[in-house]
C-alpha cells in the first residue's frame, strides 16, 4: 500500500468514516455533463409513505343515512364518533366526514387546498367482485402482503415487471434525473426514488451527515481533500477510475450540500417533535435553498410507521392521525412562508387499507384505502375518487371486509406526473398498466 493510501485511511478511520459510509453517498456525477430538459418554473412532489396499511376508511367516514349504518355494523367498537362534517363539492351519499384527530387539516380543505381520493389501491385492469371470485383478470400478486404491496406502490407496478421507482422514474423522464438536489431523502433508501441512472441523496432529520475528517479544523480539512485527489488520480483500472470520479463526486456534493443548509433562511413557522414533524421540517429547509441547487424540479421521500394496527387501534390510530394532520399542517405553513405553497405538492401513499371488520382490537391487512394531496395548486375541497361503501358482503368485498378497489394506484400518480410536468404520450410509458384505465379519471390539481 502506497503513502497516499495509507494516509487517506488513516485519516478517514480517526474522523470515523468506513468505507461503507463512504460508499453509501450515492450521488451522480456532476450534472453539468447531462443534457437536461429546462422549464420555466420550480415544482416539488412529496411522499409521505405511511408504513404498516392506514386504516384510511377510518380518516373518512360517513355521517348519515343507510351508510352510516353499514359503517357502524362493520367497524363495530372502531367506528368513529363526532367526526368533523365536510362540505365538499361532490355529493356523496351520507355525506364526508373526516375523523376528528385530523382537525388540524380542516382549514386546508376549507380553503381548497387540501383533497382526499377515495377507493384507491393496486390494480393490474379494472376489477369487479365476479372478476376476482372467477380468476378472469390478473390480479396483483401477493395482495395483503406488507413487503410487495409497498413495492408495488413504490415501483407503481409490481416489483417482478419494474425494478425502479416511479418517483426515479419520473425525474429520469424529464431528464432531471442527474441534476443534484432533485431527488432527496429523508428517511433512507426506497424504491420510490431508485431509478436507472439516479439515486436519492440522503439526508437525516438534522441535515447532511458530515464525514468527520472532512469537519472542523480547515487546514486539516483541505489536507484531507488534497490527499483525496492524489489518491484518486493514481486510479488507472477503468472501474476504480470512474468508482473515485463517482466517490469525488459525492464527498464534492455533500460538502457543497451541508454548506448551503448552514445558510438557510430560518424559519419562522413551528414544527412539533414529532419524526415526521422533523422530517418534513428538514425537506421545508432544503426547498428554502432550491434556487442555490439550481434544480426546477425535485422529489422528497419522507415516512411515518405504526400503522399496521392489528392491536391497540382504539387509541394508536387516532394519534397516529393526529401526528399526520399536525405535521402536514406545519409542512404547508412552511412552504407558504417560502412564496413556494403553490408549487410544492404533498400526497400519502399506504401498504393498502384495512378490513372493514375489528378483530376486537384492531384491524387486519386489507386492499382499497383512501389518499390525500395537499398543496396550493390541488383541486381541494373535495373527495376525488369514490366514497366506498363499507358495507360487509357488499359488491366490494372480496372477503372479511377487504373491499376491491375502485381507482388503481397508477390512475392516482398519473395527475401527480402530469402536474409535474409529464406529457400525456409519456405517462403510459411511466405507468404500463395505465393503459387498461381511464387515465383522465382523477383531477387532482386546478386548472
Amino acid at each position: 500500500m502506497n503513502k497516499s493510501r495509507r494516509e487517506f485511511l488513516s485519516l478517514c478511520l480517526k474522523g470515523g468514516v468506513s468505507a461503507a459510509a463512504l460508499t453509501s453517498l450515492q450521488l451522480q456525477a456532476l450534472s453539468g455533463s447531462v443534457e437536461q430538459r429546462s422549464f420555466s418554473d420550480y415544482k416539488a412532489l412529496v411522499c409521505v409513505y405511511l408504513y404498516g396499511g392506514n386504516d384510511s376508511m377510518n380518516m373518512l367516514v360517513p355521517l348519515t343515512g343507510e351508510q352510516r349504518s353499514w359503517y357502524e355494523a362493520s367497524r363495530q367498537n372502531l367506528a368513529v364518533q363526532e367526526a368533523i362534517s365536510l362540505t365538499t363539492a361532490s355529493e356523496f351519499e351520507g355525506g364526508v366526514g373526516l375523523h376528528p384527530a385530523m382537525a388540524p387539516l380542516q382549514s386546508y380543505f376549507d380553503q381548497q387546498n387540501l383533497a382526499f381520493v377515495g377507493g384507491v389501491g393496486t390494480l393490474i385492469a379494472p376489477t369487479s367482485l365476479t372478476d376476482y371470485q372467477a380468476k378472469s383478470v390478473p390480479l396483483p400478486q401477493h395482495l395483503f402482503s406488507h413487503n410487495d404491496q409497498q413495492a408495488t406502490w413504490m415501483h407503481g407496478q409490481e416489483k417482478q415487471t419494474l425494478n425502479t421507482g416511479w418517483g426515479a422514474r419520473l425525474l429520469e423522464r424529464l431528464e432531471q434525473g442527474s441534476v443534484f438536489g432533485s431527488n432527496i431523502t429523508i428517511d433512507g433508501a426506497n424504491p420510490w426514488q431508485t431509478g436507472t441512472n439516479t439515486s436519492a441523496f440522503a439526508l437525516s432529520k438534522s441535515g447532511v451527515s458530515k464525514i468527520n475528517a472532512l469537519s472542523g479544523y480547515e487546514p486539516r480539512v483541505e489536507h484531507v481533500r488534497r490527499v483525496m485527489q492524489t489518491l484518486f488520480s493514481q486510479a488507472s483500472h477503468p472501474l476504480a477510475s470512474a468508482y473515485a470520479s463517482r466517490l469525488n463526486g459525492s464527498i464534492e456534493h455533500t460538502l457543497y450540500m451541508n454548506t448551503l443548509l448552514e445558510q438557510a433562511p430560518t424559519l419562522t413557522t413551528e414544527f412539533g417533535e414529532s419524526s415526521l414533524s422533523a422530517q418534513l421540517a428538514a425537506v421545508a429547509k432544503t426547498i428554502s435553498i432550491q434556487s442555490q441547487l439550481g434544480a426546477q424540479r425535485q422529489i422528497f421521500f419522507v415516512s411515518m410507521g405504526g400503522f399496521d394496527t392489528h392491536d391497540n387501534q382504539e387509541s394508536t390510530h387516532p394519534a397516529l392521525l393526529g401526528a399526520l394532520a399536525s405535521s402536514l399542517g406545519e409542512f404547508q405553513n412552511a412552504l407558504t412562508e417560502l412564496g413556494v405553497g403553490d408549487q410544492v405538492s404533498t400526497f400519502t401513499m399506504s401498504d393498502f387499507g384495512r378490513t372493514l371488520t375489528s378483530n376486537g382490537d384492531g384491524t387486519d391487512h386489507g386492499w382499497a384505502g383512501n389518499q390525500l394531496v395537499l398543496g396550493g395548486a390541488v383541486k381541494g375541497g373535495d373527495v376525488h375518487g369514490a366514497m366506498m361503501a363499507q358495507r360487509l358482503d357488499g359488491p366490494d368485498d372480496v372477503g372479511g371486509g377487504r373491499l376491491i378497489p375502485t381507482y388503481s394506484n397508477e390512475q392516482y400518480f398519473a395527475p401527480l406526473a402530469r402536474w409535474f410536468g409529464l406529457g400525456e404520450s409519456e405517462l403510459t410509458d411511466l405507468f404500463p398498466n395505465l393503459s387498461n384505465f381511464d387515465a383522465q379519471a382523477l383531477s387532482l390539481f386546478k386548472a
